[in-house]
């Protein structure tokens, strides 16, 4: 359960009662062990006040969503985490909503794609927090799983085709420590089904987060790559079923060489004993 504290709401201009959401890829993991400070909103995930009238949640899975920020705010957020991230992210993905609070409407996403939320709370904002940062974290695990698909493609025709896998051990066993290495990454990384800490103390934004996920595909998005993973999973075994196989009929080309060597070699000997 994440550690809540009472927060006042995130301000937004009066005229125009928006505030902008941006998830940001930043790495593979976030260490936000020593980041703790008086006023944190929640511990798990970090979240607490940044700049002038902005809100900042950090999630360990390398996602940080930036709300109601400057370009310039930002920058210095993101380059203050920055040093904590691993595995820097070579493609920066991101994802934005434009929240409008509106106090006397229900928390619902607008035709327009902006989200009428009734006040930025910091229990509301880390519900909005939890599912763009869900969102941006599957984007980045899409592609790798689709790069190995990409990549398993043209070695599974070919063994489809010939019956036979394409030759090289090498190039086997780097495509074996692909597929192993994307699913270590994705597998139980983000937790889809797990819905934010927040719900426990808030139930009244179930509703709010159930819409969010409808709305990003969460769920569905989850299940897929799950499938994905499981048929990598296969592949890496099918893979390695094969090069031991290879490698058993060598074994056994080889030592029927040996015994086809070692009778030539007795019948010669016989033949030479036989002649003197």
């Amino acid at each position: 359960m994440a550690d809540l504290q009472p927060t006042s709401e995130l301000a937004a201009p009066p005229a125009l009662r928006c505030v902008t959401a941006r998830a940001l890829l930043l790495g593979d993991r976030i260490d936000t062990g020593g980041l703790e400070r008086a006023d944190l909103v929640s511990t798990s995930p970090l979240a607490f006040p940044a700049g002038q009238s902005g809100f900042v949640v950090l999630y360990r899975f390398g996602v940080a969503v930036l709300f109601g920020l400057t370009p310039l705010e930002e920058d210095e957020i993101v380059a203050r985490v920055g040093a904590r991230v691993a595995g820097a992210a070579e493609q920066s993905d991101d994802e934005t909503l434009v929240l409008e609070i509106a106090p006397e409407s229900d928390d619902r996403l607008l035709a327009n794609g902006r989200l009428a939320v009734k006040d930025t709370s910091g229990e509301r904002l880390l519900v909005v927090a939890d599912a763009l940062a869900k969102s941006v974290a599957l984007a980045r695990d899409e592609r790798r799983v689709n790069a190995v698909f990409d990549t398993i493609e043209p070695f599974a025709a070919e063994l489809a085709s010939k019956g036979r896998p394409p030759s090289g051990r090498r190039a086997m066993l780097e495509l074996i420590g692909q597929t192993l290495l994307v699913r270590h990454r994705v597998s139980g990384r983000v937790a889809v089904d797990d819905k934010p800490d927040v719900l426990w103390d808030r139930p009244d934004l179930e509703r709010l987060y159930a819409r969010l996920e409808d709305e990003y595909e969460l769920e569905a998005r989850g299940e897929t790559l799950k499938a994905k993973i499981e048929v990598i999973g296969e592949t890496a075994r099918a893979l390695t079923e094969i090069i031991d196989v290879d490698r058993s009929v060598r074994l056994e080309a080889t030592i029927i060489v040996l015994i086809l060597a070692e009778i030539v070699l007795s019948l010669f000997q016989i033949f030479i004993l036989r002649a003197h």
